[in-house]
């Protein structure tokens, strides 16, 4: 039998990228600003975490124009929530395993 954290998803697994993942799972969809503000990531990080999240499927990125103004909404895939919960349950089975501090 294989350790679980074998299977866990690296594309996932940065702590910034989990974040995102995170709260992109919560709601159906958010703006740029919003994630950066909640994630606490500047611009270019938090589009270079998109970027990453994008090319493996688990993002969408889509921008609207309003008047002069474009707004960036970003929309987790079905690919990306399946991967999310699927990393999820694997570090709970970690967690579950580990042994009991007294």
């Amino acid at each position: 039998m294989s350790h679980p954290r074998h299977d866990l998803d690296p594309i996932v697994h940065t702590p910034a990228r989990f974040s995102v993942l995170a709260l992109l799972a919560a709601v159906e969809r958010a703006e740029f600003r919003f994630v950066r503000e909640t994630v606490e990531l500047s611009d270019s990080a938090l589009s270079q975490h998109l970027t990453s999240l994008e090319r493996a499927g688990y993002v969408t990125v889509r921008k609207t124009q309003s008047g002069r103004r474009t707004t960036t909404w970003i929309a987790l895939t079905d690919e990306g929530r399946a991967a999310f919960t699927r990393h999820v349950a694997l570090l709970n089975q970690i967690a579950g395993t580990a042994p009991r501090l007294r």
